[in-house]
């Protein structure tokens, strides 16, 4: 029974969810405050699948953690409902015209919405790894020993900003405030599916979906090691940047994940938010493991 969970988990949550909240906005015609109770049906099941099936059972405890990252999630998600409640305000002001295919299928037109807003997305997350002070507001996602569904919305709000910016390119297109809602709730679900302490096993999947299984890479605390798999949807933008790595062989745990350079890195949430405008003082991050760095040379 578990071996079926930890196939159907990844594909049954994304495509479930996704296509429920499609189904209530584009066929029900309900209005979109019917997606954060949706929501929060998908952080249950998450939270759920987490302890059915853990990746590695001690993430799910918590590491002095547990305050701030609800407060991360919190502040996020409702600049995630303000930014959606400015719909109007934002569409015409950014719109270059109605270039939107707004003849297509509602879900044909999510699916370009979500690989454009993926596409900016993607660019942002890679530039926040090669620009100082970009990475200074992106290190407090860094800074996690432990990885679970609420990881995702562990962002500093002005990072979470730059990304929605990024994110917003289909306004430029004109796309519809029914199809961006949707958008912004597979975001959700997707940042859920991406740190998620499943077991999860995604066969042919792990080629297309920037899930956990890959995902986790992206947090190795050895220097640059961990620049790779900054696509937030698919992994063809990483293919494209020659930044896709895999190692299935490795089992991470949580002496793998952080900043190795910042091993004193805030914890409080307070202190988190001020960190970025403050000097640092790092050390020497700790060498690959073995296994890590034969999965990197073949790679490379």
């Amino acid at each position: 029974m578990k071996s079926l969970f930890a196939a159907l988990y990844g594909p049954v949550f994304w495509a479930g969810f996704i296509g429920a909240a499609t189904w209530l906005v584009a066929y029900r015609q309900h209005a979109f405050w019917v997606l954060p109770p949706l929501l929060l049906l998908a952080l249950l099941t998450s939270f759920l699948a987490e302890r059915y099936l853990p990746y590695d059972g001690t993430w799910n405890h918590a590491h002095g953690d547990g305050w701030r990252d609800s407060l991360h999630a919190l502040v996020n998600e409702a600049l995630y409902l303000l930014g959606l409640a400015a719909f109007p305000l934002l569409a015409g002001h950014m719109a270059l015209g109605d270039c939107w295919p707004g003849a297509w299928p509602f879900w044909a037109q999510l699916l370009l919405a979500i690989l454009i807003a993926d596409c900016g997305i993607t660019v942002v997350h890679y530039l926040s790894h090669r620009y100082y002070f970009l990475w200074k507001l992106h290190a407090v996602h860094h800074s996690v020993r432990r990885l679970y569904g609420f990881n995702g919305w562990m962002k500093h709000p002005l990072h979470l900003l730059l990304e929605a910016a990024g994110g917003m390119l289909p306004l430029l297109l004109g796309i519809p405030e029914s199809v961006m809602a949707v958008l912004a709730f597979a975001v959700a679900i997707q940042l859920l599916l991406q740190h998620a302490n499943v077991d999860m096993r995604m066969g042919p999947l792990r080629q297309i979906f920037a899930w956990a299984p890959l995902h986790r890479f992206h947090h190795m605390k050895y220097g640059t090691a961990g620049d790779v798999n900054f696509g937030l949807f698919f992994t063809c933008w990483d293919r494209l940047l020659g930044t896709r790595f895999d190692a299935p062989a490795y089992r991470m745990t949580g002496d793998d994940l952080g900043i190795g350079s910042r091993p004193d890195y805030p914890v409080a949430y307070g202190a988190q938010l001020l960190e970025p405008f403050r000097a640092e003082e790092g050390v020497r991050a700790p060498e690959l493991p073995a296994g890590l760095k034969s999965a990197l040379n073949r790679a490379a």
